[in-house]
């Protein structure tokens, strides 16, 4: 990847990259900690405290979402 490109991929687009292979690992600690970092990614630069998230998250954050709660469910019944 070239300098060009690193200027149009956003922090929030390489943190779901690892959360992705995380959940393939079934890593859960860490697809946490990448979910938080994430979020914190996204919304670091809103309208401050009183903010409130309105848009829809893109379907690969929603299946990465999806994902990390089945996790969350099968670790919760061992």
């Amino acid at each position: 990847m070239d300098d060009d490109d690193k200027d149009f991929i956003r922090l929030s687009d390489r943190i779901l990259s690892a959360l992705e292979l995380a959940l393939e690992q079934d890593d859960l600690k860490i697809a946490e900690l990448l979910t938080r970092s994430m979020e914190q990614a996204m919304t670091r630069n809103t309208g401050g405290g009183e903010f409130i998230e309105r848009r829809d998250y893109p379907p690969e954050i929603e299946k990465a979402m999806d994902k990390l709660y089945e996790l969350r469910d099968q670790s919760d019944s061992v």
